[in-house]
């Protein structure tokens, strides 16, 4: 399996797990409204409720946006070899590997450091289009793009 797949797939897993946890917030908070009994104080009770199903609310966007993000990375033809940075390539630079998708974060595969960046992020935009050899300068740092996947 190759550096990219495997990077792929973790950034695949991740998200995977995040859809997992959303849910199970979702299925707790759906049991807790349900069971929620009607105390003698009305109030306390409609405020309770109210504060669950505001969260409710917030964890199902999470979990939309979520989907959103985990549908991009689904379009993503990973066999591609690209000759200039764009959205689905592993950009080797002098300070790191980063991959040209969504923004999640960082992973570790094989020891080493992946950052997911989106083509959107100010690092993201100025990478974009570069080939091997290309260079540019965010926030007084110089990134130099030795490898492209």
């Amino acid at each position: 399996m190759s550096f990219k797949q495997k990077v792929y797939d973790g950034f695949v897993a991740l998200l995977n797990e995040k859809v997992a946890v959303l849910q199970s917030d979702l299925a707790e908070l759906k049991a807790s409204i349900e069971n929620e009994t009607k105390s003698s104080v009305g109030d306390k009770y409609e405020t309770a409720r109210a504060i669950m199903q505001t969260r409710q609310t917030q964890v199902n966007l999470q979990l939309t946006d979520t989907f959103s993000q985990k549908a991009i990375l689904d379009s993503i033809d990973i066999q591609v070899k690209p000759i200039v940075v764009a959205k689905g390539s592993l950009v080797k630079t002098n300070k790191g590997y980063f991959f040209m998708s969504i923004a999640l974060g960082k992973i570790e595969v094989d020891g080493t450091q992946v950052f997911s960046l989106s083509p959107q992020s100010p690092l993201g935009n100025k990478l974009n289009g570069l080939a091997v050899g290309g260079e540019v300068i965010i926030n007084s740092v110089k990134y130099v793009v030795e490898e492209l996947g």
